[in-house]
């Protein structure tokens, strides 16, 4: 029986993954790379950070400043404090859902807390928020999903995942949990045994009958 819902943040409870990746756009054109907040999104999306800087670095022969991630972490809370919404249909799930539920993402935590806060979404999870660059472990790798399930009490087949990205899929698999694709613009190829929903109302009905 499920008992705990993990959810990740950017792009699960906050819609982010533009806003992080338009940041990531403005900063980089300052190094002659020109790609758009789009074509980023698409390739690096659920990346950890340090090792989607490194593919830029490789696949652009440039070398980023060393002020480099503190300059685009400033901007990305600049535009979320302008700009950030949670994700369409979040607020009342969270507010309705009747099990334990945490938050594990990739992000650091001080991000993670700002985007809840902007989006009044923290009231929900009580403090239950957990960051990779707590036990230096990053999706794919399971780490984080497993830290989160120990920290709330629960063994990892009582839990259940919600991701945006197929890194995070592969991560909940890993850690021996059922994934949930958030998926509302029909972007990925689901996974075999992944379900997928479109829409955040559907996920109580979902887990029901796990």
């Amino acid at each position: 029986m499920i008992k705990c819902v993990i959810f990740d943040c950017d792009g699960t409870l906050v819609d982010s993954e533009y806003l992080c990746n338009l940041a990531l756009q403005i900063k980089l054109r300052e190094h002659a790379v020109v790609e758009s907040a789009d074509q980023l999104m698409h390739k690096y999306r659920g990346g950890k950070l340090a090792t989607i800087l490194q593919s830029i670095e490789v696949e652009h022969n440039i070398q980023l400043a060393d002020d480099f991630v503190v300059a685009y972490r400033t901007l990305v809370e600049q535009l979320f404090s302008e700009k950030l919404e949670a994700c369409a249909g979040v607020a009342q799930m969270l507010a309705d859902l009747r099990l334990a539920k945490c938050v594990a993402s990739s992000g650091p935590l001080h991000k993670i807390h700002s985007a809840l806060s902007i989006t009044d979404l923290d009231k929900y999870f009580e403090g239950n928020i957990y960051s990779s660059y707590q036990i230096d472990s990053w999706k794919p790798d399971p780490g984080i999903f497993l830290h989160a399930a120990t920290q709330m009490g629960f063994a990892p087949h009582q839990c259940v995942v919600v991701e945006d990205s197929l890194v995070g899929v592969t991560a909940a698999m890993a850690a021996g949990m059922q994934p949930i694709l958030y998926d509302p613009l029909k972007i990925h190829a689901v996974p075999a045994g992944v379900i997928s929903i479109g829409d955040m109302s559907e996920l109580q009905s979902v887990i029901d009958k796990i």
